[in-house]
């Protein structure tokens, strides 16, 4: 189950397979042409209310990821993706400077835990 990870500013590239944005906000100075994605999951991104919380700061992340992983339980389209991920090669893409600190990762790391 290969689960890439992106920001939606890098180029797209064939091993990515199925590019999907997991921002609930668009990405900004990016056209939908440019972002390449296949499909724009922004249900499956942290509440409005945990992302500005959070705000990218590295002292919350231990708590973001817990926070998220709740939201992830209860959300009903983590199977849809869980299952997309087991049939085909995806990619998470998401707008943050940040590559360390980003919900794309605990995305990524909850689908291949459950």
């Amino acid at each position: 189950m290969p689960i890439g990870i992106k920001r939606v500013y890098d180029e797209a590239e064939p091993q990515d397979g199925a590019r999907i944005l997991v921002d609930r906000l668009w990405p900004r100075g990016i056209s939908k042409d440019k972002a390449a994605f296949a499909e724009w999951m922004k249900e499956l991104a942290p509440t409005t209310a945990l992302r500005q919380w959070f705000d990218h700061r590295p002292e919350r992340w231990a708590e973001f990821q817990t926070r998220y992983r709740e939201e992830l339980r209860e959300n009903p389209l983590i199977d849809t993706l869980r299952e997309r991920a087991r049939t085909e090669t995806i990619t998470l893409l998401y707008g943050s400077r940040n590559r360390e600190f980003n919900h794309a990762r605990v995305l990524a790391d909850f689908l291949l835990e459950t």
